[in-house]
């Protein structure tokens, strides 16, 4: 089960790279999205011919005990090799010089079929065996592998995570990061063959297959990458998701302190019974102008002296410094429903807008106000052990 979800997962990371193929061809060169693509391709691809079912495809004989097992290591250099020739391009643009890595991993992957094929791999059922005299070809082949492979990445690991560390908040950060996660991934499935070395040294043989680890580790490369390469196609429609499941998480979590508001002023409602038919931001963006509402027009009822006693009492009852406005901002407000409700008023006004301040862009500005309205319903429903304290009757 867990090998067929990294194949899943493998699959989802192709159509994220797909995506980014077509969405960027019009403003990346395409030299490095075909880069990118060849990461991916080969990635998955090296994953696939190694499955228990390429090897049975292919039945017994050279196709699987050779072709099959070098290609698949193969595969594994050629990905590190596009990985590192996208970071040039995309870091240097057009003046990357790409020749240099690209002809070390050529001559890598030469030297790695010439070791392959002088250490005579002979396969026996789900692992591969050596003779005695082929053994330190084998062992030639796999350190050729581990070294090129730990060095870039360990070198991309360096990048990424430099970049992401000094990156301002935001999907590029966020971006960096998952590529980040992706090679730090792509480290430990490489690095995951050192136990397959001892393995080869002790008893020159090795399995024949890639272990489960191994393609979970290779799934989480491929999907890491993807989307840390694609998120600017995909992180607007997430942020737009998670800004609503956000923005209706507020409108609920207000929703008493409204509907004490709404008691003691009922014309504050401006459609009752269709708060949410324009969406959740709209609903809360209502209901933070109705609570407005509310109190502007219990505004002369607000007793000017009350905040500095609620204030003493909130400390007295151990509430916490960062809830002592949000407290006081309650109590207050409950004292004025009641004050309105038995119909006296104060000559001394406060401002009873108790949102801090905020942005001049409205969006901002109901944000920030939502957020703190969410902390003075969260008041607002602990009030009534506080509520002798200040001289206060709750209402009802």
């Amino acid at each position: 089960m867990i090998e067929s979800l990294a194949y899943y997962l493998c699959l989802a990371g192709f159509a994220g790279f797909g995506y980014k193929l077509i969405e960027a061809r019009g403003s990346q060169p395409p030299r490095t999205m075909w880069f990118l693509a060849g990461f991916g391709i080969c990635i998955a691809t090296g994953i696939v011919v190694l499955t228990p079912a390429m090897s049975a495809l292919a039945g017994p004989g050279p196709v699987a005990e050779w072709v099959l097992s070098l290609a698949g290591d193969e595969l594994k250099l050629g990905a590190i090799g596009f990985a590192v020739a996208f970071t040039q391009s995309v870091w240097r643009g057009e003046g990357a010089r790409l020749a240099p890595h690209a002809l070390f991993t050529a001559a890598t992957m030469v030297l790695l079929a010439v070791c392959f094929a002088l250490s005579e791999p002979r396969r026996v059922g789900d692992e591969t065996v050596f003779s005695a005299a082929a053994l330190p070809f084998a062992l030639a082949d796999k350190a050729l592998f581990l070294l090129y492979s730990l060095i870039s990445l360990g070198l991309l690991f360096a990048v990424f995570a430099r970049s992401a560390w000094h990156a301002e908040p935001g999907p590029l950060r966020a971006g960096l990061w998952l590529l980040v996660v992706g090679v730090g991934s792509a480290f430990a499935w490489t690095f995951w063959d050192v136990d397959d070395v001892r393995r080869l040294a002790e008893s020159a043989r090795i399995g024949a297959r890639e272990d489960v680890l191994s393609s979970v580790l290779a799934a989480v490369t491929v999907v890491s990458v993807a989307a840390g390469a694609t998120l600017s196609a995909w992180s607007p429609a997430v942020s737009s998701v998670i800004g609503r499941i956000r923005a209706y998480r507020a409108y609920r979590r207000i929703e008493p302190l409204w509907t004490a508001l709404r008691t003691a002023v009922p014309g504050i409602a401006l459609d009752p019974g269709r708060e949410l038919a324009g969406g959740a931001e709209f609903a809360l963006y209502r209901r933070v102008i109705e609570i407005r509402d509310g109190h502007l027009a219990l505004r002369a009822h607000f007793d000017p002296d009350l905040p500095a006693r609620a204030e003493a009492a909130a400390r007295r009852a151990g509430v916490r410094e960062a809830e002592v406005a949000a407290t006081v901002e309650a109590l207050t407000l409950a004292a004025a429903i009641e004050a309105g409700r038995a119909g006296r008023r104060f000559d001394r006004e406060p401002d009873p807008g108790a949102a801090p301040d905020t942005d001049t862009d409205a969006d901002a500005d109901v944000t920030a106000e939502a957020a703190w309205l969410v902390q003075v319903s969260r008041a607002w429903q602990r009030r009534d052990a506080l509520v002798e304290g200040v001289g206060a009757a709750p209402p009802g």
